[in-house]
């Protein structure tokens, strides 16, 4: 009896021990986390996507509460999500312009040509490789064959017609499928932008004319009618400076292909 007693007593007091040595190892190494990364933290969607740069919501929490991000960051939660962000740090938001993405490409398969038929895997990273880049003529365009499809959480982006689709309303611009496309034909843009090269071919115009029906041909002729030095061509593509672009329209009632929305 006397025995179990004993064992008891340093079995106690050996969690004692134990007890009071964490609570001082707790306190001497704490790591203080600012209340504000919590609240901001709290706001954030939760997606973890990665589309802010950061390591998910916890590091973009961290990075903002800590001012190497901006509230506005969270390009799922928008400015809606960057308000309320604002308000926990006690700066403005800055009116976040809503981005989605966009695909350069309208050559659809009554549009473009074919070099040979292609059987294989489904996979515009894998196709990149193989001879021609694929079975369209265009080695700018869409492959079609769906990595980005594959790669949206949020089921904004679908292959029609043998070229990449985005829905504007289910897009949260994360910019995943901008990253997974190997011929960067994705971008991210204002959601109000009306009017938009649908081409990113640099062939010259003869070149492009025998691969695609809807590409730009480089005739400058869109450049000429903006009164807003809002759209320049770039390596014999048509780019429009959305900063500048006041949405009249002119450039895309001009283009003799209508490659501009």
């Amino acid at each position: 009896m006397m025995g179990l007693l004993m064992a008891a007593g340093v079995i106690g007091a050996i969690g004692i021990i134990i007890g009071v040595l964490l609570g001082i190892a707790s306190e001497k190494f704490k790591v203080e986390v600012d209340e504000r990364e919590i609240l901001v933290r709290a706001e954030l969607p939760g997606n973890n996507c990665g589309g802010c740069g950061f390591p998910g919501c916890d590091g973009l929490a961290n990075a903002i509460a800590a001012g190497c991000a901006p509230v506005s960051g969270c390009p799922v939660g928008g400015p809606a999500v960057a308000d309320k962000i604002a308000a926990i740090m006690g700066v403005e938001s800055g009116a976040a312009v809503k981005k989605v993405a966009f695909v350069k490409c309208k050559g659809t398969c009554d549009k473009t040509r074919v070099q040979y038929n292609y059987f294989g895997m489904d996979d515009c990273r894998k196709v990149s490789v193989v001879p021609g880049g694929g079975e369209k003529a265009c080695v700018y365009g869409c492959m079609g064959y769906g990595s980005c499809v594959k790669a949206c959480e949020f089921d904004a982006i679908h292959v029609v017609d043998g070229v990449a689709v985005v829905d504007k309303e289910k897009c949260v611009a994360c910019g995943k499928c901008v990253q997974t496309c190997p011929n960067h034909l994705i971008e991210l843009v204002p959601y109000d932008a009306k009017h938009l090269v649908q081409c990113s071919s640099h062939d010259k115009g003869k070149d492009v004319k025998a691969k695609c029906d809807s590409g730009c041909i480089g005739c400058t002729l869109c450049t000429k009618q903006c009164e807003f030095d809002a759209i320049h061509m770039d390596n014999n593509v048509a780019v429009i400076d959305y900063e500048k672009c006041t949405n009249c329209g002119k450039c895309a009632q001009k283009c003799p292909v209508k490659v501009i929305l």
